[in-house]
C-alpha cells in the first residue's frame, strides 16, 4: 500500500516503517496516525511480518511531537476523544501487537513521539537523541499513555519529574533510567533493530506473541500471573511446540513455521 506520510517495506520477514515528514520533524498528524494504524493492523495480521522496525525520517527526529495546530480550538471532549482514538487504535495497538515493535529513536522524540516510541516493546536510541514529555508547557498533559507507560518504564519518581519539568534528557539519560535498552550510534540504529529481530525471527512465532502478551499483561490486567499460566497451557497445542521439542531431542535447528 501507498501512504502519504510513511514509507514502508517489508523485507526478510521484517517490516521497516518509516515517519516521513522530515521537514516538519515528523510530527504526528491526524494522518499520520490514521496510516500507522493502517500499517500497524497490516503487521498484526500478515504472516510474513515477523517484527518490525519504526523510526522518522532524516537524523534529526524520531518525531517531535504531535501537530499542535490541529487541536488548538479542542474543547474537552474532544480533546478526550482525541487521546481516547489515538490510543484504541495507534499506540495500544503497537503494545498488545503479537509482533514485536522496536522503535529506532534517530533524534527528538517529544511529546506523542515517546510516547509512540514507549508504546513498542523495545526502544535504541542514536547518541544524538533528545526525550521528553513537554505537554504541560501547552497546559496539557501526555493523552496517548504516556503518563502511564512512563511510569511503568522508569519508576513514580523519574516519571513525573520527567513530565512536571517538561525537560529533555539524553540518550545516555534514558538508558540509564531504563527508558531505552541501547544507545548507538546514529549509523548502527538500524542494524542493532535488525540484530535484535533477526534472533526473534528464529524462534516460535506463537511463542513470541504469548510472551509478549503475558509480559503486557503484567502492567496492565489485574491477574497476570493468570494469563501467563493460560499462554503457557496453549503453546502445548502448537504444532510448534512438537517441532521444538523433536528439534531438541534430534540436536538440530527447529524450523517454525507459526501453528
Amino acid at each position: 500500500m501507498i501512504y502519504q506520510n510513511l514509507i514502508t517495506e517489508v523485507k526478510e520477514h521484517l517490516l521497516y516503517i518509516t515517519i516521513n515528514r522530515e521537514k516538519s520533524l515528523n510530527a504526528l498528524n491526524r494522518s499520520v496516525l490514521s496510516e500507522l494504524a493502517t500499517v500497524i493492523d497490516f503487521a498484526k495480521h500478515a504472516d510474513e511480518v515477523r517484527g518490525v522496525i519504526i523510526t522518522g525520517a532524516g537524523e534529526k527526529a524520531f518525531v517531535a511531537g504531535a501537530d499542535i495546530k490541529e487541536f488548538a480550538d479542542y474543547d474537552g471532549k474532544k480533546g478526550e476523544e482525541l487521546a481516547r482514538d489515538g490510543q484504541q487504535k495507534v499506540f495500544n495497538a503497537i503494545e498488545n501487537s503479537p509482533k514485536p515493535f522496536i522503535a529506532a529513536i534517530n533524534g527528538f522524540a517529544l511529546g506523542g513521539g515517546l510516547e509512540l516510541a514507549m508504546a513498542c516493546h523495545i526502544r535504541i536510541a542514536s547518541e544524538n537523541a533528545k526525550l521528553g514529555l513537554p505537554e504541560v508547557t501547552l497546559g496539557l498533559i501526555p493523552g496517548y499513555g504516556g503518563t502511564q507507560r512512563l511510569t511503568q518504564l522508569v519508576g513514580k519518581g523519574r516519571a513525573i519529574e520527567m513530565i512536571t519539568t517538561a525537560n529533555m534528557i539524553t540518550a545516555v539519560q534514558a538508558e540509564k533510567f531504563g527508558l531505552v535498552n541501547y544507545v548507538v550510534a546514529q549509523t548502527d540504529l538500524i542494524g542493532k533493530a535488525e540484530e535484535i529481530l533477526n534472533f526473534v525471527k528464529q524462534r516460535a512465532p506463537l511463542a513470541v506473541a504469548a510472551a509478549i502478551r503475558a509480559v503486557i499483561a503484567s502492567v496492565n490486567e489485574v491477574d497476570g500471573y493468570k494469563v501467563e499460566v493460560e499462554s503457557f497451557g496453549k503453546c502445548f497445542e502448537t504444532s510448534d511446540f512438537k517441532e521444538g521439542v523433536v528439534a531438541f531431542l534430534e540436536k538440530r535447528k527447529p524450523q517454525f513455521v507459526g501453528k
